[in-house]
C-alpha cells in the first residue's frame, strides 16, 4: 500500500464535504418542507402531486454533491497518478 501524503488525504477528504454539508442542508429544508406539506395536505386533500415535487426537490441537492464528489476524486486520483 502506498504512502499517500497530508496533501493527498485532505484532498479526499475535501471531496467528502459536499456530500455531508448537502445531507446537513437537505435535512434541516426537507424538516420545514414535511410539516408545512402535511398542513397543506390536511386542508387540501388532492394536492399530493404537488406535495410530491416540494418533498423531492431539496434531494436535487444531495445529488449534486454526490457529483462533485465523484468529479473531485478523479481530480485527485488524476494528480496524485501524474505525480
Amino acid at each position: 500500500m502506498a504512502d499517500i501524503g497530508f496533501g493527498t488525504a485532505l484532498s479526499f477528504l475535501s471531496a467528502a464535504l459536499p456530500i455531508c454539508v448537502g445531507a446537513v442542508g437537505t435535512a434541516f429544508a426537507m424538516s420545514n418542507i414535511g410539516s408545512a406539506a402535511m398542513g397543506y395536505l390536511a386542508e387540501k386533500e388532492g394536492a399530493s402531486g404537488n406535495v410530491m415535487v416540494f418533498i423531492a426537490l431539496p434531494e436535487t441537492i444531495v445529488i449534486l454533491g454526490f457529483v462533485l464528489s465523484f468529479v473531485l476524486v478523479g481530480a485527485v486520483n488524476t494528480a496524485v497518478a501524474a505525480g
